[in-house]
């Protein structure tokens, strides 16, 4: 946990906020609200720091402006979900440091403070293989995403990289007991 705080610090200190809906925040459903408007950005996110729960489900879908990915942690109990997403020029997977191919023009890594195990028992919660494409998601056909690659479940944290068709847009949220990524179709408003 501690490189996940020194992180966290050095974009605080950087001045890049965190991208999350606040517990009683708009009525509005952040999940379900197309908006096909710019102001995303592409600079790193980060979210708070969140005790350990266990990853169970990665997910993908389409929607008019933008691609989405969904990372579930059932036993997060509506708590924060820590994350640090970022584009990157290679993926190198925690532990190894070994350089995973990611197809793209761009990769987005996706670090989700939540382990693909049972902390308890060491068993897999998330079946990732390092290097491999996602179980069960498959992007073929998405605008905006290319590839997915799982990089580790190391020291707590899942490592993912999303291939996307460029450096594009993106958000970071957490509704519920999920951590969604939403990749936008183009820089400013599109149909």
């Amino acid at each position: 946990m501690r490189r996940w705080s020194r992180a966290l610090a050095a974009l605080a200190g950087a001045g890049l906020a965190a991208t999350t809906v606040p517990a009683g925040a708009a009525a509005t459903n952040p999940v379900a609200a197309v908006s096909c408007h710019g102001g995303w950005g592409s600079l790193p996110k980060a979210g708070r720091e969140s005790r350990y729960k266990p990853l169970t489900d990665i997910r993908a879908g389409h929607h008019a402006c933008y691609d989405r990915l969904v990372f579930d942690v059932p036993r997060a109990g509506g708590q924060p979900i820590g994350y640090r997403v970022g584009y990157v020029d290679k993926f190198y997977q925690d532990g190894s440091g070994e350089v995973i191919p990611v197809a793209g023009g761009a990769i987005l890594e996706v670090r989700v403070a939540a382990p693909s195990y049972d902390p308890e028992t060491g068993r897999p919660t998330y079946p990732g293989r390092a290097g491999r494409p996602l179980r069960g998601v498959d992007v073929s056909g998405y605008r905006t995403f290319r590839d997915t690659r799982y990089g580790s479940s190391f020291e707590g944290d899942t490592q993912i990289a999303l291939g996307v068709r460029a450096r594009l847009p993106f958000r970071v949220f957490q509704w519920h007991n999920r951590l969604v990524v939403d990749v936008a179709h183009a820089w400013g408003p599109s149909r």
